[in-house]
């Protein structure tokens, strides 16, 4: 009986799609939803002593480690204990223990161990810096598909951000994709921390992959030219992992469930024209894609490629310009953005004009950010753009088989999850007509 579901679920998918699909014409939706007034800047205070571990998150490496960092006030050892049993931790890793300095502030003391190898699809319990007294434990992604990520830029901390954390806690998931705008620290040092003690709850139990956004720059011209301190030290990601290592902080990539989805962070506030170290590293890396083996490929990056909304407008401009030939020669299935405070989807685009063939655009920068949304759109929408509007909210992309990912956006109406916009998304490398020799540009 297993096997006879599993036999009919491409087929299900496929009826579903055709399904929720309405014709071309028909998809251009502007929402007339009046989003609730903003909320106050939360701080999450630190409860315990200053060898206790917190703003304790997990982000993975390779296929089967998994790299923990976290933060006491004082000296404590930079070791993970873990195991598959509660309270049990045969296992164990020793990593290190980093500080920086910004301005008058001085960090705590930041450790980070990578432990494994570890069993796909399997919980693990941890304490870090020998603190058995506070347990914690994750859930290892899969090892193929079906996989579950969230999608969520611009977090902030706010009471909205409260509520979006709440919101994704409430369904499963594998994995979370932010791109970009984390802490809104804006150069003030202790907004990082009470950041890091919001979103740990979440962040502690499933693989965080994140990258930067143009708050996490936090350049002082002459007072502290160096960007990018407080986020390099304090979110570690594989950039040095993998098949394909960036040697930057700013942009790398891996793969999930077993290689059938390909994850590109790209960075947009460091270097990306043309023989520039990130774009010689994306030809590099896109050349290495198996489309035969990896059936999504998807890319995150800060300011949209594409935009209605009045905020930001024409900022990812150069960026696409420099990438995205890039991106649609390797027929990259999606391209996931926040920076503006709104949401929208855009259909299959590439130069600006509707592709079958072309990534589909989808800008998410709604988390929760204390700047507020971004409420203007130009009129008339155009034609590229599917849906809009200016609410809080967080985005969810289940690939369920080689063929089709199901993407759904759940706005938080007055703390209630809803989902406002959905679509099926089929991969291109499926698409016999995306794939023929002349259908390519490159």
């Amino acid at each position: 009986m297993a096997t006879a579901k599993v036999a009919a679920l491409p087929l299900l998918v496929l009826l579903a799609a055709a399904m929720s699909l309405p014709p071309a014409s028909s998809l251009a939706v502007t929402s007339t939803y009046v989003r609730p007034r903003p909320r106050a800047t939360l701080s999450v205070l630190h409860g315990g002593d200053g060898q206790t571990p917190q703003q304790v998150h997990i982000s993975a490496v390779g296929s089967d480690r998994m790299r923990v960092t976290w933060i006491t006030d004082d000296d404590a050892p930079a070791t993970v204990e873990y195991g598959t049993v509660s309270g049990q931790y045969p296992f164990s890793a020793a990593g290190s223990t980093t500080t920086y300095s910004y301005l008058l502030y001085h960090s705590g003391k930041i450790h980070d161990a990578v432990i494994g190898p570890l069993e796909p699809s399997t919980t693990y319990y941890y304490c870090c810096s020998n603190s058995t007294s506070r347990e914690l434990s994750f859930r290892t992604p899969p090892a193929s598909l079906p996989v579950k990520f969230v999608v969520v830029g611009d977090l902030g901390q706010t009471g909205w951000t409260e509520s979006t954390l709440r919101h994704i806690a409430d369904d499963d998931y594998d994995m979370l994709l932010l791109p970009g705008d984390l802490s809104y620290a804006d150069f003030y040092q202790p907004r990082w921390d009470t950041y890091g003690r919001l979103v740990e709850p979440l962040a502690s139990a499933r693989p965080w992959m994140v990258t930067e956004g143009n708050h996490e720059v936090e350049r002082i011209p002459l007072l502290h030219p160096q960007p990018f301190t407080a986020y390099n030290a304090r979110w570690r990601m594989p950039h040095d992992a993998g098949a394909s290592p960036s040697g930057s902080n700013l942009y790398y990539s891996f793969d999930v469930a077993g290689g059938a989805v390909h994850v590109i962070m790209l960075g947009s506030y460091t270097g990306y024209a043309a023989g520039t170290a990130q774009h010689r590293w994306l030809q590099a890396d896109l050349a290495g894609i198996n489309r035969g083996k990896t059936a999504f490929v998807v890319a995150l990056v800060h300011a949209p490629w594409y935009n209605s909304n009045t905020a930001h407008r024409g900022e990812g401009d150069a960026m696409r310009a420099a990438m995205e030939e890039l991106l649609y020669g390797t027929r990259v299935d999606a391209v996931f953005a926040g920076h503006v405070h709104a949401y929208e989807r855009f259909a299959r685009v590439y130069g600006s004009r509707e592709d079958p063939c072309g990534p589909v655009h989808v800008t998410v920068g709604d988390g929760g950010n204390r700047e507020g949304l971004a409420k203007r759109y130009v009129d008339p929408q155009p034609a590229t753009s599917a849906f809009r509007e200016a609410s809080f909210g967080h985005g969810r992309l289940e690939v369920v088989n080689a063929t089709h990912a199901r993407w759904t956006w759940h706005r938080n109406d007055d703390d209630e999850a809803v989902v406002a916009d959905q679509v099926w998304i089929t991969s291109l490398a499926s698409i016999p007509a995306c794939n023929k020799k002349d259908s390519f540009t490159l």
